[in-house]
Formats: C-alpha cells, sequence, structure tokens
C-alpha cells in the first residue's frame, strides 16, 4: 500500500492534521494507524468511564463513520514496528508495509513505569488509555482500598475516579507537594486540603520502594518503611513521549521530536505534533514538551495544512488546564511560579472563596492560577497568549468584575467583534 498522507496516531493531534487535509486535498489518499483498537476517543474521559461506565460512544472525539465520511483508510490496533525515513515506508506489526509522501508522527506517550520491585504483579495499573480504565473496572469487584503512585493530572484523576467508585485512595507523591508541576504552592495546598475533607490521604516526599503480594497486590512499602495495606495501584508519575520510531534516524529529537513552526521535524516531508512533540511555547519562547489536548490538536492541524501544501505557521501553545476535583475548580497557564530574575511580577488575591493569581513579565503575562472563582481565566488567558501589554491595567485584573471594560479600546473592539460574529 502506497499513500499520499501517512498519520500515526489516532488522538487529537492525527484527527487534527486529517480535518485540515480534507479541507484543502479532497481526494489525496489517507492512512490513519492506532495501536488501539477504538475509533478516535477523548482520553480525558477516561476517569468518566471508569466512574459512570460511559459507553465508547458518549467518548467519541469524532463519529464513528468518520473515516468513511473523510475517506480515510483507518488501520486499528495495528502496531508500527519501523520507520523506513530514507524508504519513505513503515512496516506494521503484521508484516505489511506502507508507503507515504508526506508523514505525520502524532504517536503521544507511553506511561513512565517505575523500577520498583513488584510494579509487575496483578492489581498494578497505568491509566492514560480506555483499555487501562477498563481493567480497573473489572478488578473493582474486589478492591476496597487502592494506593495512586504519583500526585500529577493523571493521578489525581484516577484518585476521584476511584473515590467516586467507593475505594479507599491513598496518594504517594515524591516531591513535597501534589500537582507541583501546574500549580503553585498556595494552590497545591488548596488541592490537598480538598482531598483531606474528601478522605483521600495524601504523602508527599516519599516513594514507593515494594509493591507486596503473591500473586495479588496487599501491600505497597515506602522508603520510609510505612507499609500501606491496598488491593490495587496505579502508577501515575507521567508519561514520556514516544521517540522510539526516531531512533537511528536523522530525525532530531531532544526530550520528544523537535519541530519548526510549520510542525515539521529536521527530516523533509516528516512532521509530528502532539505530546511527542517539542514545540514552541509562546510564553518561554523556546521548544517545549506542553502535553495537553487542545495544543496537540492546533499543532495537529497545522502540521496537516502544511502537509497539504498550505503553508501555515503555529502559533504557538503553552501549559493550560481547567480541571475540576471533588467540585474544587481549578484554572492555570504558563509559569505558576516565577523565577528570582528582574522583570517578573506576581499579582495575587486571596478570599475564603477563592484564590487568584497572574505573572507578569516586563508587564506581559506570562503565568496565572485561579482556584475556585475561575469564570474570568478565560478572558486573562487570552490576554496572555495575543501577548498584550497590560501594564495600563495590570492592577485591575484580579477584581472580581474584570471585563472587557478595563482594556483599552484598541484591544477590546476587535475582542468585542470576534465574538459578535464581525471579526
Amino acid at each position: 500500500m502506497r499513500v499520499r498522507y501517512l498519520i500515526i496516531g489516532n488522538s487529537a493531534g492525527g484527527i487534527g492534521a486529517a480535518q485540515a487535509i480534507r479541507e484543502v486535498d479532497k481526494a489525496g489518499s489517507i492512512a490513519m494507524i492506532s495501536d488501539e483498537p477504538y475509533p478516535s476517543y477523548s482520553r480525558p474521559f477516561i476517569s468518566k468511564y471508569l466512574v459512570e461506565r460511559h459507553s465508547l460512544e458518549k467518548m467519541l472525539f469524532r463519529p464513528a463513520d468518520f473515516y468513511d465520511q473523510n475517506n480515510i483508510i483507518s488501520l486499528l490496533d495495528r502496531k508500527v514496528d519501523s520507520l523506513g525515513w530514507e524508504s519513505r515506508t513503515v512496516e506494521l506489526d503484521d508484516g505489511r508495509r506502507i508507503g507515504w509522501e508526506r508523514l505525520l508522527l502524532a504517536v503521544g506517550g507511553v506511561p513512565i513505569v517505575p523500577a520498583v520491585e513488584g510494579v509487575d504483579k496483578r492489581g498494578v495499573f497505568a491509566f492514560t488509555t480506555l483499555d487501562h480504565a477498563k481493567a480497573i473496572d473489572k478488578f473493582l469487584d474486589n478492591a476496597h482500598k487502592a494506593v495512586v503512585i504519583g500526585g500529577g493530572l493523571i493521578g489525581v484523576s484516577a484518585t476521584e475516579a476511584l473515590a467516586k467508585r467507593g475505594i479507599e485512595v491513598v496518594i504517594v507523591e515524591m516531591k513535597e507537594r501534589i500537582l507541583n508541576t501546574i500549580l503553585d504552592e498556595r494552590a497545591s495546598l488548596i488541592v490537598e486540603e480538598t482531598l483531606d475533607r474528601a478522605d483521600i490521604r495524601v504523602i508527599t516526599g516519599q516513594t514507593v520502594t515494594e509493591i507486596a503480594g503473591a500473586p495479588k497486590v496487599s501491600e505497597v512499602v515506602l522508603g520510609s518503611g510505612e507499609g500501606i495495606p491496598c488491593d490495587l495501584v496505579v502508577v501515575a508519575i507521567g508519561v514520556s513521549p514516544r521517540i522510539e520510531l526516531t531512533l537511528g534516524t536523522d530525525i532530531k529529537v531532544n526530550r520528544g521530536i523537535v519541530v519548526d513552526r510549520h510542525m515539521a521535524t529536521s527530516h523533509p516531508d516528516i512532521y509530528s505534533c502532539g505530546d511527542v512533540a517539542e514545540a514552541y511555547d509562546f510564553v518561554y519562547d523556546t521548544n517545549r514538551l506542553t502535553p495537553i489536548w487542545p495544543n496537540a490538536y492546533v499543532g495537529g492541524r497545522v502540521a496537516g495544512l502544511n502537509m497539504a501544501g498550505v503553508e501555515t505557521e503555529y502559533p504557538g501553545g503553552t501549559s493550560m488546564n481547567s480541571l475540576s476535583y471533588f467540585g474544587l475548580d481549578i484554572a492555570a497557564a504558563g509559569i505558576v511560579a516565577p523565577p528570582d530574575e528582574e522583570g517578573y511580577e506576581a499579582l495575587t488575591k486571596q478570599t475564603n472563596e477563592s484564590y487568584r493569581k497572574v505573572i507578569l513579565k516586563d508587564d506581559r503575562l506570562v503565568g496565572m492560577v485561579f482556584v475556585r472563582d475561575i469564570e474570568k481565566s478565560g478572558i486573562v488567558f487570552g490576554l496572555m497568549k495575543d501577548r498584550v501589554n497590560v501594564g495600563s491595567f495590570k492592577q485591575a485584573i484580579l477584581d472580581d468584575d474584570f471585563g472587557l471594560a478595563f482594556l483599552p479600546e484598541e484591544i477590546w473592539r476587535p475582542r468585542l467583534e470576534a465574538s459578535l460574529g464581525r471579526g
């Protein structure tokens, strides 16, 4: 088989690319390869599946007939064994070879598995795919206590889902606070207090040194020597970009696959996007891994347009998360703890009901944290993304009634017109 466009990956980035290609090239052949057996689904919904046993139909990112409607060859439940970057072919695990003219690597990441004794025991799970959620769901009939290793986004999401299923949960986080990569110290403390009220025990500054039990999990042992009885363990310490297909090629790789502002790699006609790609971050003004769903989709669209010959520049993304755990709403983006360098400024406002913080550098927003009252976070993120100089009204940004009226006319007018469909 030979196709004009080959997309390896079937999540947000891959779908974004396929849609963009079809907008400008109705006839060019497209094939998409996924190592999962399902049509594209929204990975953020796997926690909802565990809580409510959502059907696949409710989780789909696009309708099940998306591939047929867009004349796309879908190769599901297939793995790519090797990439022939000089021959412009890939080889699948069933022996088939596919030739391509343009290739997109939207392969995402894989869960990081720590080198802990017993990590391969029955009752130990990851939590990044629908199959992971299905496996945990089947296991819960005979489980009462769980340990979640990792207090990041995946870990807290898994914790909430398990708690809603009636499981007693303990979180073990090696750093001094949970959600430490996306929240500042005060916001992390608010989350920990919320978890405590939900009867979730949070242990920070500790690692798991052993997962005990034979053959099924019965306990985890911490570095302190404390043993925590449990029936299941969720490993949620992060994901690693899937760069294995680039090994032995000339494709430039750092932590992830390095791409330019067109989402192109260092190899002609090979592009990358999503969790595996190091793409432009407009806050840090350099390439970074920013593994979040919206960035993957936008990066995929930009890649797809360029693959189809429409030169398009990636506007840049940054870390941006909108969360709701145990009824606690959070929105955070960019730099949340400013470095000790000249030019940075932090403005905060805290009440019994909410916590709000913005970080500025040279009067431009580079970070924000909103807890509980997140209504204004959207407009603040928009100002951040557009690199607006907010020096003339920065003191008003955290006011309860902050809105378009606080902005100079040259800033608020185009935003208002865009919201009214006149932009």
